[in-house]
């Protein structure tokens, strides 16, 4: 199931005795745990038929014995496992079915076996006839789609997947989750944002939450208020920059940069303004190829009426193929910023140097 059923399931209280969550996206993880662990307290006192373990701290009979546990003045025992994949990594010997042999060996020179169930195959058994009054929650990035609790998880439909989300996805979580702080915010800001502050969700969400106690209740979210909280470089300076690009003025774009970079985010905000910037000169130039007029050009690329000039401008004085060029070069430079030991400000100066020479 996806993150959003389960959030509706907690919502209404129907909760299942086991939830498998996989998934590295951090900050759904949590949320989905914190509503199912809210869900489950209610009608009891908070905290008081709750335990929380480790695995691989914690012995696998001792989780069981929890979630086996009556509950106590409430109606639900809430048992949460963290770490899960502890347990597969230590197992990695083992061929998935959670059976190792113990001791060979017997009278007359017969050999007996005996055999013990994994931690993860353990759990795979309880599931099979879980306590009607608890909620077992197991926790990982990940684990092996073969290993038995994970495929009983699929068909039970007690697996929540927390990927993070595509890029594509990302401006439509950022709308959504404006919304719930009351906030509207256009497609093209949210773009921006996404740009600017994905893809980790924990980041975004915190984003959003600082744009709206800036902007204040029911108040839009602006590409504005976004050069103010997010970076510290407004749109105007970055079409400056991306001017002076486009007319081979690096001293010009040099001193822009020099003037909006920010050391604290290594330069990656101020390289996400700039890509955006680009990718909405690509749409813009799209489709002025396909036959739109400039109004529409803009339109669809996302540039405000009043930009729309400035940037025909700037497509139009551009050769054939250099916007291409710039994609590849930014491409370049985000993997640069992200791996590289040189300055960041440095990688940012080469960046600039590339693409005055397109």
């Amino acid at each position: 199931m996806t993150p959003d059923q389960a959030l509706k399931e907690a919502a209404t209280g129907a909760l299942r005795p086991v939830y498998l969550v996989l998934g590295e996206e951090r900050w759904l993880v949590d949320r989905v745990v914190s509503a199912i662990r809210e869900a489950a307290a209610k009608g009891g006192v908070a905290g008081f038929n709750e335990d929380k373990f480790t695995a691989g701290d914690a012995a696998i009979e001792s989780i069981l014995g929890a979630a086996r546990m009556l509950p106590m003045m409430g109606p639900r025992r809430f048992v949460l496992v963290r770490g899960v994949e502890r347990w597969e990594k230590k197992d990695e010997g083992d061929d998935g079915d959670g059976e190792a042999e113990e001791a060979r060996g017997g009278a007359g020179g017969k050999r007996g076996v005996s055999k013990q169930l994994s931690p993860l195959d353990a759990l795979a058994e309880y599931a099979k006839a879980p306590s009607p009054s608890a909620v077992l929650v197991l926790v990982a990035p990940k684990l092996h789609g073969q290993r038995r609790i994970v495929t009983a998880a699929k068909k039970g439909d007690f697996l929540v997947s927390c990927e993070p989300l595509n890029r594509r996805a990302l401006p439509g979580f950022i709308t959504s989750i404006a919304r719930e702080k009351g906030n509207p915010i256009s497609s093209d800001v949210a773009e921006q944002l996404a740009e600017l502050a994905g893809p980790e969700l924990g980041y975004v969400v915190d984003a959003i939450e600082r744009l709206s106690l800036y902007v204040g209740p029911k108040q839009p979210i602006t590409e504005d208020a976004i050069a103010q909280v997010v970076i510290r470089v407004r749109q105007s300076t970055v079409w400056e920059l991306i001017d002076a690009l486009g007319r081979r003025r690096l001293d010009r774009a040099l001193a822009a940069l020099a003037d909006a970079y920010d050391p604290r985010d290594g330069g990656l905000r101020l390289l996400g303004a700039v890509s955006w910037s680009v990718r909405q000169m690509v749409k813009f130039e799209s489709a002025l190829a396909a036959g739109a007029s400039q109004a529409e050009a803009a339109q669809r690329a996302g540039v405000a009426p009043f930009k729309a000039n400035d940037v025909a401008q700037s497509v139009r004085q551009l050769p054939k193929g250099a916007l291409a060029g710039w994609m590849r070069t930014l491409a370049e430079t985000d993997l640069a910023l992200k791996s590289s030991r040189r300055p960041a400000q440095a990688v940012l100066e080469t960046m600039l140097i590339e693409m005055c020479s397109r």
